[in-house]
């Protein structure tokens, strides 16, 4: 039986997956309200990608209390 931080892994790897077939499925990042830019949640976790007309690029995988900083944005 896989121990917590495998099947968490195990968890995003197959969302992340799951994008290839249903790059709509997430929401788009609140903080950029940009179509093409959209995230799955999978606590304590947020994957962030970037949903262009041939591909989903994966943007980044991070802690999801933390917020994402776009370029060009002051951070106070």
């Amino acid at each position: 039986m896989p121990n917590a931080g495998e099947r968490l892994l195990g968890e995003i790897v197959a969302g992340i997956e799951m994008l290839a077939d249903h790059p709509n499925m997430a929401r788009i990042v609140p903080e950029s309200d940009q179509p093409f830019l959209r995230e799955l949640i999978r606590p304590p976790f947020r994957m962030v990608y970037r949903r262009d007309p041939k591909h989903v690029r994966i943007v980044r995988v991070w802690r999801g209390e933390r917020l994402l900083e776009l370029p060009g944005e002051d951070t106070p």
